[in-house]
């Protein structure tokens, strides 16, 4: 129902998923959460940033906020994208808010290892692959890194749930 509702809107997959991602781990305090010199530190809201392709091959930092009504948000994440696209930032500042995004758009995976920094810092990492049709269903691959000391199963579950409600809000 999401992919045929995106489409039959002229609605971009990727803005689309992004904007029902962030909705959805905003949702879960724990994926709010962050260490931060030895303690935890909760934001109220958390913004993402992912990676803009760039002509000559290489790549830059965007960073949105999906505060706004899913139509709205297209509009303005397109800007952003194009700003990036200008500006071509490589930094994301302090980033302790940020929930960092990357997408397989030619592969589906049943697994997937990010990797991260040493020493490991405590943002989400939300990934996705590309979607594909088995047995007259649609399925995408969605994975989730996070730092055990602050997010368990029982976390990521919500999140899951939150995200299969966030795609039924922004199709209706």
């Amino acid at each position: 129902d999401f992919l045929a509702a995106l489409k039959a809107r002229s609605y971009p997959f990727f803005l689309s998923f992004l904007w029902c991602v962030t909705r959805a781990a905003n949702s879960v305090p724990e994926l709010r959460q962050r260490i931060d010199n030895g303690g935890i530190v909760e934001f109220d809201l958390c913004r993402t940033s992912h990676t803009v392709a760039l002509d000559d091959g290489t790549y830059c930092y965007c960073q949105l906020t999906a505060e706004l009504p899913l139509d709205q948000y297209l509009e303005y994440a397109a800007a952003e994208q194009e700003r990036a696209k200008t500006e071509r930032s490589l930094d994301d500042g302090d980033g302790l808010d940020l929930l960092f995004i990357s997408t397989l758009p030619w592969l589906s995976y049943t697994a997937l290892v990010n990797p991260t920094p040493s020493p490991a810092d405590s943002n989400p990492r939300f990934t996705w692959g590309r979607w594909f049709r088995r047995e007259g269903r649609t399925y995408l691959p969605v994975t989730a890194l996070c730092n055990h000391a602050l997010v368990d199963g029982a976390h990521l579950a919500e999140f899951y749930e939150a995200l299969k409600r966030s795609m039924r809000e922004a199709i209706e």
